[in-house]
């Protein structure tokens, strides 16, 4: 089969590798008919490409048609159409039994001292091969892939995913009261799907920070106030002049690592280029290499006693944080790879109604699998207005 294939910083390639197969009875195969690029994938051709293998397969925003299934799988047949959640958690443990299938007992990475294992997401996370590709193997077939509706496009369920749960699981941890306000810095897909959200929720006012006209002019067309600049000054007078000098309620880091403004942290990241990994690797696991404009930003801006939900993925392991501002201000602070099947319950009802989300016209661009290298290019680029970007088999 075809697939996107990782072969080192800013490298990715269509490549042609083995068709997967049945390996436990309730593993199931998928075809493969949609797999969007995340921005977290960004990250695997950049600082996190130290815990990366030439060759590994990429992705973890898949959903397809059942093609094949093992000999104990009785909740999903071949034919039937499924969303496969980015995390892998086996439904039936105990984190997963409270909601926390991010930490699944049956795929944490104990050896790495990490999470659940996830599709398509480094060593850290499981080595497991990822869903940019014609076909995917996947386990727990009868508690882990959704099953959507026959009917309306890929589009309206796809973000099931990733996109949606991420988004919702960082609106539901800020907190956000009944017409209060948020911050939301980063109008990427998460951000920008969870200004929605928020607003869909309740949230009296949304402001969402962030610097590409085309992800301000999507935010501004669903009633979110966008704040033009990512500066920490400009960000935090615009809100405390909106909220007569307190501050939103609640503040969403829809940005992480990715943020500009700490050029210690830059050089750390561009060393994953000429760094033998093995040394990088230690280095992450026991060094701040992260850029912390975003959650800087975040901590100066909330009102005191308000609440900072992280969605956006931090990968330095001792990144200094200001804890007596955080402390002076009493700052609750909530965080995690999102738990998907905790919140498919709230969110598939929306998906099968007159799509409140506008997920339908989500997607700016839908490209081939064979254009996956430079659908990447240009999403890392921001060029043409590539805000979310879906492949297609």
């Amino acid at each position: 089969m075809r697939a996107v294939t990782w072969h080192g910083r800013a490298d990715v390639r269509v490549d042609t590798v083995p068709d997967p197969v049945i390996q436990a009875p309730t593993d199931v195969i998928i075809e493969v008919t949609s797999s969007g690029i995340c921005g977290s994938d960004l990250h695997l051709i950049e600082v996190m490409a130290p815990f990366m293998t030439v060759g590994d397969v990429m992705g973890h925003e898949p959903m397809g048609i059942v093609r094949e299934v093992g000999a104990e799988v009785t909740e999903v047949k071949p034919g039937d159409r499924v969303v496969v959640p980015f995390n892998i958690s086996c439904g039936t443990c105990w984190t997963c039994s409270q909601g926390l299938q991010s930490q699944c007992e049956t795929t944490q990475n104990r050896e790495q001292g990490f999470g659940a294992s996830l599709f398509g997401y480094t060593k850290l996370y499981g080595h497991v091969p990822g869903g940019q590709a014609e076909y995917l193997r996947v386990p727990f077939g009868n508690t882990l892939p959704i099953k959507v509706p026959e009917g309306p496009a890929d589009d309206r369920f796809v973000y099931l995913s990733d996109v949606l749960p991420t988004a919702w699981q960082a609106v539901q941890y800020a907190g956000i009261p009944k017409g209060g306000t948020v911050l939301v810095l980063g109008l990427g897909p998460i951000g920008d799907m969870a200004a929605r959200i928020a607003l869909h929720l309740g949230a009296g006012t949304v402001f969402a920070a962030d610097v590409v006209p085309e992800r301000l002019a999507r935010a501004r067309a669903r009633g979110v106030t966008v704040i033009d600049s990512t500066k920490q000054d400009d960000v935090v007078q615009a809100v405390r002049d909106a909220t007569s000098g307190r501050g939103p309620d609640a503040v969403i880091d829809a940005v992480g690592m990715e943020a500009h403004g700490s050029p210690l942290a830059s050089i750390a990241q561009k060393a994953t280029a000429v760094v033998p990994d093995a040394i990088m690797e230690k280095v992450m696991q026991v060094a701040g290499v992260d850029r912390l404009a975003a959650l800087n930003t975040a901590i100066e801006a909330v009102r005191r006693g308000g609440t900072i939900s992280l969605s956006g993925v931090y990968g330095g392991a001792t990144d200094p944080l200001p804890l007596m501002r955080m402390f002076d201000k009493q700052i609750q602070l909530r965080m995690g790879q999102a738990n998907v099947w905790r919140w498919v319950p709230d969110i598939l009802p929306l998906l099968t109604d007159e799509d409140p989300l506008g997920v339908d016209g989500f997607a700016t661009h839908h490209v081939p699998l064979a254009d996956a290298r430079d659908a990447y290019m240009n999403f890392r680029e921001k060029k043409e207005g590539h805000v979310k970007v879906l492949l297609q088999p």
